[in-house]
């Protein structure tokens, strides 16, 4: 976990407008921070020596209305690049998964921690510890170059006392990072939980063990609490004991002006000028310390999200899309799930061309994973296969919360008039025109508002809209009645009039309509038509 990681440029490109323009406007306060230091102590002393006082007060006042507009501009920048890194994490992030075989993608619970309260983690840590850092480096640098034009003995006070402060820091946050990362993984604990229990609600409300789950939901959710409190016990210690170092040695340097005040060895000038400036070199890095707790997680997501998108996934064995393909072809086709003791598929030879070929077998011989290495969201393990661009139709489609519209259209643009033709082909057309407001209606995750069957045949509408060559089904009439069953069957086969349809079934009846039938075994594949 390091505080600015270089590879966050590197492998985020887009972050690195947002952080160059976060140490621009640093370095700008950093000069505004000090001059107004020279403005004051010339202010003071035209005070006490009673000279005219408009034009230290006029410089005053300007860089008072330029600190206060670079404020206004560093939370507006701030908050700008928060959301464009976090943004640019998280879709790097998806992008990297969606693009890689399935079984080269993290676990559940990992893999939502980094891309939603991960990636969200690292809005703090880019709006409010990256400025701070770029201020900690900046202004001390600043003012120690000040001090030492104007008083060399305070600027050795400062240089002597000044790397106790990261010292010190860098101490306490290595011992802070045991307990971050016992925390983090709390939370991926408590996200992969929460995630399974949402998953399995309609069977552990069917069995009447949800209740059983609230129990231990609480039981996680106080372990991340306790991790959480104990980090924040450490950060609180850990700010009082810099703004400890940071007090006694700023009074040291106003002892020393002090006492040389006393004794007529320094003017009174440079004396405000050392008293002034002392502070504003602890200042900042005081601010770090501070700033690096609040963002912790961030900082921790950030290496987590680095160490996900620079992985490198181990090269294919034999699976590749062919835009040339029109069809799909596996030649010893072989799969076994990591950690599995035997293989789920093996020996499987397999020539779907253009028309519809149905894929049937007993129950786990392996039917929905052959989709899914046609599909190229698996990798096998053995033997080769060329398929052309697919669109994949899983057993239970995803469909996202926002409208029916919105449904229908993922993967494509098509206008509403060709949404109530494809609605009409999948004889969903009346059911969403008698609703209130239409493809306007809105749904909740997972299609949540929609049965089973309407869930079943939005998908199939999006297979219809897309331009795919090949389209790839599995048990597309699982949760459909025998009307609707017939329609689905009809619709496939009208689209294997120009495409490539492989669908798994276990009806018989779409069976006699293919142009191949192939049962998948234990091992291998026999061709029955």
């Amino acid at each position: 976990m390091r505080p600015l990681d270089p590879r966050l440029l590197r492998t985020a490109p887009a972050a690195r407008q947002p952080v160059a323009v976060l140490a621009v406007v640093g370095v700008i306060q950093g000069i505004a921070t000090v001059a107004m230091a020279f403005a004051l102590a010339a202010l003071v002393v035209a005070v006490v020596d009673g000279s005219p006082l408009g034009g230290p007060a006029a410089w005053l006042a300007g860089l008072l209305g330029v600190r206060a507009a670079l404020a206004w501009v560093a939370e507006r920048v701030a908050a700008w690049a928060g959301v464009e890194v976090t943004a640019a994490l998280r879709e790097r992030l998806l992008d990297r998964w969606l693009s890689v075989p399935a079984e080269e993608r993290p676990d559940p619970d990992r893999g939502v921690t980094l891309a939603a309260q991960g990636a969200a983690t690292v809005e703090p840590y880019a709006a409010r510890f990256l400025p701070a850092l770029v201020a900690g480096v900046v202004v001390p640098a600043l003012a120690i170059a000040a001090l030492l034009w104007v008083d060399w003995v305070s600027a050795l006070v400062v240089l002597l006392t000044l790397p106790l402060l990261p010292f010190f820091a860098a101490l306490i946050g290595k011992a802070t990072q045991d307990d971050t990362d016992r925390r983090w993984k709390a939370l991926s604990s408590l996200a992969g939980h929460f995630l399974d229990v949402m998953r399995g609600l309609p069977t552990l409300v069917g069995y009447g063990r949800a209740e059983r789950q609230v129990d231990v939901i609480a039981e996680v959710s106080q372990q991340h609490r306790r991790a959480t409190m104990r980090t924040l016990r450490v950060a609180f210690m850990s700010s009082s004991a810099l703004e400890l170092l940071a007090s006694i040695s700023v009074a040291i340097v106003a002892v020393s002006v002090g006492l040389r005040l006393t004794h007529g060895s320094m003017t009174l000038q440079a004396g405000l000028l050392a008293i002034l400036l002392a502070p504003e070199a602890y200042w900042p890095i005081r601010r770090v310390g501070a700033e690096f707790h609040n963002a912790a997680d961030g900082a921790q997501a950030v290496a987590g999200i680095l160490a996900e998108l620079e992985h490198e996934a181990p090269a294919t064995r034999g699976a590749r899309t062919d835009p040339d393909e029109v069809g799909v072809r596996m030649e010893g086709v072989g799969y076994a799930y990591p950690g599995a003791a035997a293989p789920a598929l093996s020996g499987v030879d397999l020539d779907a061309g253009p028309g519809l070929t149905v894929l049937t077998g007993p129950s786990g011989v392996g039917k929905s994973t052959l989709l899914e290495l046609a599909a190229g969201v698996r990798t096998p393990t053995a033997g080769t296969v060329r398929a052309g661009r697919a669109h994949l139709v899983t057993q239970r489609p995803f469909l996202p919360a926002g409208t029916l519209r919105s449904a229908l259209r993922l993967g494509n643009d098509a206008p509403d008039s060709a949404l109530w033709d494809v609605l009409r082909v999948v004889g969903l057309e009346g059911v969403v025109a008698g609703l209130p407001q239409a493809l306007s209606t809105p749904i909740g995750d997972d299609g949540f508002g929609l049965s089973a069957g309407q869930r079943a045949r939005i998908a199939l509408a999006r297979a219809v809209l897309s331009t795919a060559p090949v389209l790839l089904v599995d048990e597309p009439t699982a949760h459909l009645d025998t009307a609707a069953t017939r329609l689905v069957h009809e619709v496939l086969a009208g689209l294997a009039e120009r495409r490539t349809v492989l669908v798994v079934t276990h009806r018989r009846e779409l069976a006699d309509l293919a142009d191949r039938h192939v049962v998948l075994g234990r091992v291998g594949t026999e061709v029955v038509r």
